[in-house]
C-alpha cells in the first residue's frame, strides 16, 4: 500500500500547489519510497526527539537548497493529513487526525527553526485544516 499512499500524497500536494511539482524530478517513482521512509522515521523517532533533531535540521537545509520555502510546509501538512484520511478511512478518527497534526507541527517546527537560522523567515504552521 506504500506506493499508493505516496502517489496519493504527491497528487494532492501538486493539486494544492502546482508550483511544487517543479521542485521534484519528472519521475516520482524514487520519491515514494523516500516519503514512506520519512514517515517511518517520524514515527520511530517520537520517543527520542533529541536524536531526531539533527536529522530534521539537515533535512530542512537540504530542502531549502532544493527551493522549498517556509510556506510550503503548511501545504505539505495539509496534503499529508488528507492522504492519511484517504488511506486510513474510518480508522482516521478525530484523535488520530489530531495526533498526526501534532506530530507534523512538532517536526516541521524543528525544520522551520533550522530554515530560520539560514536567514529566511519561517512562519510557523499553526493550522492544518483540510
Amino acid at each position: 500500500m506504500a506506493a499508493q499512499v505516496a502517489e496519493l500524497f504527491y497528487d494532492r500536494l501538486f493539486e494544492l500547489d502546482p508550483s511544487l511539482e517543479d521542485l521534484f524530478p519528472g519521475d516520482l517513482s524514487g520519491q515514494g519510497p523516500k516519503f514512506m521512509r520519512a514517515i517511518g522515521l517520524a514515527v520511530s523517532g517520537l520517543d527520542a526527539p533529541e536524536v531526531q533533531r539533527p536529522f530534521l535540521q539537515e533535512l530542512a537545509r537540504r530542502h531549502l537548497a532544493y527551493g522549498v520555502k517556509s510556506g510550503h510546509y503548511v501545504t505539505l501538512g495539509k496534503a499529508l493529513l488528507w492522504t492519511f484520511e484517504q488511506s486510513l478511512a474510518e480508522a482516521f478518527t478525530p484523535p488520530v487526525k489530531d495526533a498526526w497534526a501534532a506530530v507534523y507541527l512538532s517536526l516541521s517546527s524543528v525544520m522551520l527553526d533550522a530554515v530560520e537560522r539560514e536567514g529566511l523567515p519561517s512562519p510557523k504552521p499553526t493550522q492544518l485544516a483540510m
